[in-house]
């Protein structure tokens, strides 16, 4: 029994290692192209670090001063003048306004950089979840992912920070070790020798940061998928009276992740308290050390030290240990921006074979030949029922069945979402081009598709129909508007085009909506129309108009229609594919 269950918890540090391992690489590769403004940030940490070094030796000397000729009264001694004396004020103010000026510098190239990366992430999300398509599904529900795109890139901004950070933690105690061993080597050593205190302790309570944080990131995006899901249901939730529920789940989700943003808070809070606690032991050993040489008494072989040295050396030490102390706050910065890239980098690295593949670009109007077609859902249910259809180049199909016949995942595959068994050949022309050879990214690019639910977004009408063409003028919006009967609408607005719209279309009707939807298609000018319901919740006026007008502006295109109309007047279909059902074809 021993030596079978040995063997799991070897394969789960593993896979823990490995996950490091790729947020690691993750966070390299993310951060390479601003690397430039990292070391221009640590470059300016160095010269800080020598600005005040000069500034504390000006401080020193005028405390030097001021013991012979006030405390001393040394009269021997040659008096500075007021010239002097306001000289030497003048080169430390010039020095604080100088370190003020460069530590600006320094936040400033940082966050910009922070932002930066944060930005691309983002972008690179969006991007690769659009590619993914239904696929997306492996990475949790569509509010977790919501969350992962909207908030966790934020935790990546401070990254830059530790980067930096890390190199200043070297090269600044080294700088102060090295000037203060300079007047008294004893007490550079005993810097030297307390400086890993500080390291070692911001391992010792860092090592659990990354996976609070995790945790935390992870209670965030449940509680807006819950969120996600509950919204969408709100309508069902009201006619069965079962809203209480939804706002009980979502207060016990809410509250979880209060309990583990406090669980990292507390670690951030006790990080900081200890490397404070270590810190002013080190200064305070320096001190008492230094102390020491100012009685006369010899320790380690260092001989009495002048106050003017010795408050040199003090003025120095804080400073040896505020970069150390610095780090350790950034390490918390730094477990949450690997806590992200853990989450993000799957995501991104996620190779789909759907993706890869020569790219095609369409010069007709393509047929599609689909033989024993089958898909799978992933609780292994039948989705799709093997099918075996021919779909005319130019020609006008109807895809007709029950509901969870497959209709729509019928579409989802010629897209190239969905995973499938079988075989699909798409022709162009002469040109024959399996589905597993060809880059599905670009080739559904070229494909229009319209659904019976709006994909309109809260923004312009003019922005939302360069959704489909980004550079298209203002004279091509006005004329597809014009062919789908829109422009009088859209004209009469206070606004025009440039009218601003609510979610979901919101402020334009269920057909006005469907309308500018069909705009889109026809801006995007594909030669392909795949057709998800269009009408099914619209009244009869309307959806007839809808399929009027989609009979008439599809005249060239493959055009695959699903629904479970039979009424469509004197339009005929090409061919109808009743899925479900062994006999096929036909006219309507």
């Amino acid at each position: 029994m021993t030596n079978k269950a040995d063997p799991k918890p070897k394969k789960a540090r593993h896979a823990r290692s490995q996950e490091d391992i790729m947020a690691n690489a993750f966070l390299k590769n993310t951060f390479k192209p601003v690397k430039k403004s990292m070391m221009m940030a640590w470059f300016l940490d160095v010269v800080n670090v020598l600005v005040l070094m000069g500034q504390a030796f000006v401080i020193a000397w005028l405390f030097g001063v001021w013991l012979d000729f006030f405390v001393k009264q040394d009269s021997l001694l040659p008096q500075p003048s007021d010239d002097e004396l306001t000289m030497y004020l003048g080169v430390v103010f010039i020095c604080l306004c100088v370190r003020a000026g460069l530590s600006y510098g320094r936040d400033y190239l940082l966050s910009e950089a922070g932002l930066m990366v944060a930005t691309s992430v983002k972008k690179a999300l969006l991007d690769k979840l659009g590619q993914l398509g239904l696929a997306r599904r492996y990475f949790g529900s569509d509010g977790s992912l919501a969350s992962k795109m909207v908030d966790e890139p934020v935790h990546l901004v401070g990254y830059a920070r530790f980067e930096v950070q890390k190199m200043t933690a070297i090269t600044t105690p080294i700088i102060l070790a090295g000037c203060v061993s300079f007047y008294s080597l004893s007490a550079g050593l005993i810097l030297l020798l307390t400086a890993p205190l500080v390291p070692i302790g911001m391992a010792f309570i860092g090592v659990a940061t990354a996976r609070k944080s995790r945790e935390q990131m992870d209670a965030l995006a449940q509680l807006g998928g819950r969120f996600l899901d509950w919204i969408r249901g709100m309508n069902t939730l009201s006619r069965l009276g079962a809203v209480d529920v939804a706002v009980s789940d979502i207060d016990k989700s809410s509250e979880s992740y209060r309990q583990k943003t406090m669980s990292v808070l507390k670690i951030a809070f006790l990080n900081s308290a200890v490397l404070e606690f270590l810190s002013a032991l080190s200064i305070a050993l320096v001190a008492i050390y230094l102390g020491f040489g100012l009685l006369g008494w010899t320790i380690f072989g260092q001989g009495t030290l002048s106050y003017q040295t010795a408050l040199f050396i003090l003025l120095l030490v804080p400073e040896f240990y505020a970069p150390l102390r610095r780090l350790g706050a950034e390490y918390h910065v730094k477990g949450q921006a690997v806590a992200c890239a853990k989450a993000i980098a799957p995501i991104l690295n996620f190779k789909h074979k759907k993706h890869t593949g020569q790219a095609h670009t369409l010069s007709h109007a393509p047929s599609f030949s689909l033989k024993n077609l089958t898909a799978f859902g992933d609780d292994g249910r039948v989705r799709l029922s093997p099918l075996t259809a021919e779909f005319g180049a130019g020609q006008k199909t109807a895809v007709m069945g029950e509901s969870g016949a497959g209709k729509s995942t019928l579409l989802q595959i010629l897209l190239g979402f969905g995973d499938y068994e079988g075989e699909v050949v798409l022709t162009d022309g002469d040109k024959k081009v399996p589905y597993q050879e060809v880059n599905l990214v670009q080739l559904r690019q070229q494909f229009g598709y319209l659904s019976q639910s709006l994909a309109l977004l809260p923004m312009s009408i003019a922005d939302n129909l360069r959704l489909a063409k980004p550079h298209a003028s203002d004279d091509e919006l006005k004329q597809v508007l014009q062919w789908v009967k829109m422009w009088d609408v859209v004209n009469a607005l206070p606004q025009g085009m440039h009218t601003i719209l609510g979610e979901r279309g919101r402020g334009l009707s269920g057909g006005q909506g469907q309308r500018l939807a069909i705009a889109q298609l026809l801006l995007q000018d594909a030669k392909v129309w795949l057709l998800d319901e269009p009408t099914e919740h619209l009244d009869a006026k309307t959806a007839w108009q809808i399929k009027e007008l989609l009979w008439q502006l599809g005249a060239g295109k493959t055009v695959i229609w699903v629904t479970h109309d039979e009424d469509f007047g004197e339009f005929r279909f090409d061919n109808i594919h009743r899925l479900g059902q062994k006999g096929q074809g036909g006219r309507l």
